[in-house]
């Protein structure tokens, strides 16, 4: 079930190239009424599952810094929050971190890395080279606030509520049940040959990738479960979904153009089965 009208919804603890915050109250008219367990397989800043503050949820991806980060904030809140109040907002500190080989820490060590990086890089992005090192730019902000203490636990506590999983998409949406809603927001399709930005993993997220997140769509909506998916208003997305989805158009703004008068809305997808 969805969150009841009264509770509070937590705002998302990292930004996310292409979180939906700012599309919220535009996707909330096409969810279910009523579902059982949401899943998230592309869980980003999870912006749909704390807004919907459901009683039981799946959060997962196959990127395992930001699984762990979800982990350790969950888990280990009070750890988190002591080793964020450490880090300072610093060029060559900035550096050390981003340097730093962090795999092998603990989640709540991870987590923390990964908030401070997140709040200090240039535009909150998430980047990796194909060694899966770390390789976004120092961003230049005004006294940017790494740890935001209440956010942090207001976040850490609706996670308590969510199984937190590494897992490749169709793994974890195997999982759902007819009535469950799953809710996919991939690395979009591109809109032109230079717009592709998909290293949120060392492997990125290809052609391929799309038509096996098409086909599992399909039959998550074949055996009744609710299904949702955000992508690009590219014609490949088209293509992909017409047949056996309602195709919504949502108007957003891009984010991660390093002009401001090149942020224009652009029109992004939203497909639904007809489960509901």
């Amino acid at each position: 079930m969805p969150r009841a009208a009264s509770d509070a919804c937590p705002t998302p603890f990292i930004k996310w190239v292409g979180g939906k915050r700012s599309l919220l109250a535009q996707i909330r008219p096409h969810l279910p009424k009523v579902y059982g367990r949401l899943f998230e397989p592309f869980v980003g800043s999870a912006a749909l599952f704390f807004d919907q503050r459901p009683k039981r949820a799946t959060l997962s991806d196959n990127n395992a810094r930001l699984v762990a980060t979800y982990r350790g904030l969950r888990d280990s809140t009070d750890e988190v929050i002591r080793l964020l109040q450490r880090y300072r907002y610093d060029r060559n500190d900035y550096l050390a971190a981003r340097s730093r080989p962090i795999d092998d820490a603990a989640d709540a060590e991870i987590a923390a890395w990964f908030i401070y990086l997140n709040k200090t890089g240039y535009n909150g992005l998430y980047r990796v080279n194909s060694k899966n090192q770390f390789n976004v730019p120092f961003g230049r902000y005004t006294r940017p606030t790494i740890c935001d203490e209440p956010t942090l636990r207001a976040c850490a506590a609706a996670l308590r509520r969510a199984d937190i999983v590494l897992s490749d998409f169709e793994a974890t949406a195997r999982k759902a049940r007819r009535g469950d809603l799953v809710y996919f927001d991939p690395p979009y399709v591109p809109l032109s040959a230079t717009s592709s930005f998909t290293s949120y993993t060392a492997d990125g997220f290809g052609p391929d990738a799309q038509l096996r997140l098409r086909d599992t769509a399909t039959k998550l909506a074949a055996r009744g479960v609710h299904v949702v998916l955000s992508n690009s208003s590219a014609r490949a997305v088209v293509e992909l979904y017409r047949h056996d989805f309602d195709i919504v158009k949502l108007r957003a703004r891009r984010s991660i153009n390093s002009r401001a008068d090149g942020r224009q809305p652009v029109t992004e997808l939203l497909m639904k089965s007809r489960t509901f």
